[in-house]
């Protein structure tokens, strides 16, 4: 497996660049083309379309972002390319269409949302579209069953764990997914410190990003506490 190393290497913006007063919305082409401009590395989000296509969005309903209702897994990666993204002209990307945007200029990291039942079927389409894809990319999950699915895709994309929590139950839920073989973890900033980052850090060597950074306070506790930050919302270079 490929060492996921350039996560650290710069900031990672949160579903791109964006920024809806500019007309950058989150998880568009846009907001993509901003972060890889300023060298940034990308967050993104995937749901699984009715035909089993990835798409770039986070959330599984529609009604947020777009001016339609229902869920991202009722329609089709056609039906969906033509919903505009609210506060702009863009529309719903597939990941493939943005992986070729990125052309590895950038790192990526992709977070695949839980669409149980069809966590296979998600994670086997974001293998899909990763194969032949010679940039710097990485993939991530809350939910168990997606990484081992993504596992068993026999894919040599490295992936890890998003989290959060920092009692005895939130830690030994995320022990369990250890013996995956996670090659990172993306970490929500406001609970750090905590045992369980200090260990998989200190004795396991696995690099740690921290999930969302939006103040100063939480940029100097990624720099104590963890490797790199993902952020939204302010310039990390200035």
């Amino acid at each position: 497996m490929v060492s996921p190393d350039f996560l650290t290497r710069r900031p990672i913006a949160h579903r791109g660049l964006h920024d809806a007063s500019a007309g950058r919305i989150e998880n568009s082409l846009p907001a993509f083309e901003a972060a890889i401009e300023r060298d940034f590395a990308i967050e993104l989000d995937v749901q699984l379309s009715a035909d089993g296509v990835a798409m770039v969005f986070h959330d599984s309903a529609l009604d947020r972002l777009t001016g339609e209702n229902g869920l991202v897994a009722d329609r089709t990666a056609l039906e969906l390319g033509a919903i505009e993204i609210t506060g702009s002209r863009d529309r719903i990307p597939t990941l493939a269409e943005v992986l070729t945007l990125v052309a590895g200029r950038v790192p990526v990291v992709i977070e695949m949302k839980d669409n149980a039942p069809r966590n296979r079927e998600l994670a086997l389409a974001v293998a899909g579209d990763l194969v032949g894809y010679s940039g710097p990319v990485a993939v991530m999950s809350f939910t168990h069953h997606l990484l081992s699915e993504f596992k068993h895709s026999g894919s040599a994309v490295p992936y890890g764990l998003t989290a959060e929590g920092t009692g005895k139950p939130a830690f030994a839920m995320h022990e369990k997914v250890l013996p995956l073989g996670i090659s990172f973890i993306s970490y929500h900033v406001k609970e750090l410190p905590n045992h369980f980052i200090e260990h998989v850090r200190k004795d396991l060597g696995l690099p740690v990003i921290t999930w969302t950074v939006r103040t100063p306070e939480e940029v100097e506790a990624t720099r104590r506490y963890a490797d790199q930050m993902t952020f939204e919302g302010f310039d990390p270079d200035r």
